[in-house]
């Protein structure tokens, strides 16, 4: 599809089109409004081919999230993960392009945009899944250069820069359990995720190995889920005294929640976060956290991605293993 089809199809010339895409003034506002309809109808994208025979870079990298747009202003980790990108960014005179998706189907359609117009020079990519289309996407021949933030196993041969959540979830475990816990929750986050896959072999394979009476509840890391599922587990049958969450705001709405029970933290429960966020330090008492320096984490996802974008071939990169920081809300269990 060309911008001479567009002309054609618009009833202008050529010249007028070239000036209608390019925001360039010589066109009427009705002339741009028309050729515009008519090049999203035709499916119209510049050429790519033209472009990287030019070298052009864009001097932008992309990252979409798929996931409520509230997520954002809600989830500190995401804040935190892009303050860090932003760091080595800055330092490279280059830009971020976030794009929020309600689904992966957007995603894909997404990244099959920016591949056509050479929107972007790179991707970096959250969330991997078990059979993730969007790894075979990324790893086709003319894709974009792509960094997966995740463990190796669900990056496909892609280079990866992920966190040993397997050791991080038994540390927590291991730690109750010493403290005398023997009756453990886990409220996790989208089951689809691969990390939280990892997780979930993690806290079952563990607490078997100590004996521990584990039990896994499903949420989509939102506040709200994490005030229900809690609410369950502190009202129906014999309570845990442990509850190890897999984000910090959903571990504050727990507190809230056995606030309102009138269960005291942590002499009558004991209470763990992902993601040492300063919400953790904020609360009161103060949350224990699996401690994770995301910032840095996005930093170092930056710079493997612009390593790739130098023609640097795939690696897998730990960055860390999160690590457990007693506070307030842990304490021996009850007798």
């Amino acid at each position: 599809m060309t911008i001479s089809d567009i002309a054609e199809r618009s009833g202008v010339s050529i010249s007028a089109v070239s000036f209608a895409l390019n925001g360039r003034k010589g066109v009427s506002a009705q002339t741009r409004e028309r050729v515009l309809r008519v090049a999203d109808e035709l499916g119209w994208a510049p050429s790519s081919a033209a472009r990287s025979l030019m070298g052009a870079r864009t001097d932008t990298i992309g990252l979409v999230l798929a996931r409520e747009s509230r997520t954002l202003g809600i989830e500190s980790f995401y804040m935190q993960f892009i303050a860090g990108i932003e760091s080595e960014l800055s330092m490279r005179d280059n830009a971020l392009l976030l794009q929020v998706v309600p689904d992966m189907e957007t995603e894909l359609a997404t990244y099959k945009k920016w591949r056509a117009t050479r929107r972007v020079d790179g991707i970096v990519m959250v969330d991997p899944r078990i059979d993730d289309p969007r790894i075979a996407m990324l790893s086709e021949a003319d894709a974009l250069p792509a960094v997966v933030v995740g463990d190796t196993s669900l990056a496909g041969g892609l280079p990866s820069v992920w966190t040993d959540d397997d050791a991080a979830t038994r540390e927590s475990l291991r730690y109750l359990h010493a403290i005398g816990h023997r009756r453990i929750a886990r409220v996790a986050g989208v089951e689809a995720f691969g990390h939280t896959h990892i997780r979930d072999l993690a806290f079952r394979d563990e607490a078997a190995t100590l004996g521990i009476d584990g039990t896994t509840v499903r949420t989509d890391y939102m506040p709200e889920s994490g005030s229900l599922v809690t609410r369950r587990l502190l009202t129906n049958g014999p309570r845990p005294t442990a509850i190890v969450y897999d984000n910090d705001v959903m571990a504050l709405a727990g507190l809230g929640v056995a606030a309102e029970l009138g269960i005291r933290v942590p002499d009558e429960l004991s209470i763990i976060a992902w993601d040492d966020s300063p919400l953790c330090v904020a609360a009161y008492p103060r949350l224990s956290a699996l401690n994770h320096d995301v910032v840095a984490y996005g930093a170092h996802v930056a710079r493997r991605l612009f390593d790739r974008m130098l023609g640097a071939e795939g690696g897998s990169f730990q960055d860390s293993t999160p690590a457990l920081v007693p506070r307030g809300t842990t304490a021996r269990a009850p007798a």
